[in-house]
């Protein structure tokens, strides 16, 4: 199975320079003028030019709102040094949300893309996620 995501965005050429200074994602494709394809992830994110107010379905109430706003899914990107990751973010045009967090498996640092978009940066520690388990894994 292959994955995409995508992420609306109010401006595309603005998200196209956001991921690519902030996270190193580079232009792949543009396919038509409101759509671009950025590479440099596990897989491909689409960045999808939309209007601020408009629906993304017939059936759906909600509008595309490009103040910061959080729905259930997000992403989160792992990096090697956090602080330098969030000051890369943030200069490109990040907001950040909450300050570099510790955690059982390493730290987080919460921030949002210059749409409203959340997004996570990971710095594991340890074995990562797998500290959350009681025991060691044999492998």
């Amino acid at each position: 199975m292959e994955l995409r995501i995508c992420i609306d965005v109010a401006d595309l050429e603005a998200a196209i320079a956001f991921y690519r200074d902030a996270l190193g994602l580079t232009l792949g494709r543009r396919l038509g003028d409101k759509w671009a394809e950025m590479l440099g992830a596990p897989c491909p994110i689409d960045l999808l030019a939309e209007a601020a107010g408009s629906k993304p379905s017939r059936r759906v109430t909600s509008v595309r709102d490009y103040g910061r706003h959080w729905t259930p899914v997000h992403l989160d990107f792992p990096v090697a040094d956090l602080e330098a990751a969030v000051q890369k973010t943030v200069a490109a045009g990040a907001t950040l949300d909450e300050g570099i967090q510790r955690r059982k498996w390493g730290r987080i640092a919460v921030l949002a893309d210059p749409f409203g978009n959340g997004f996570c940066l990971l710095q594991m520690e340890g074995r990562g996620y797998d500290e959350m388990l009681d025991r060691p894994q044999r492998g």
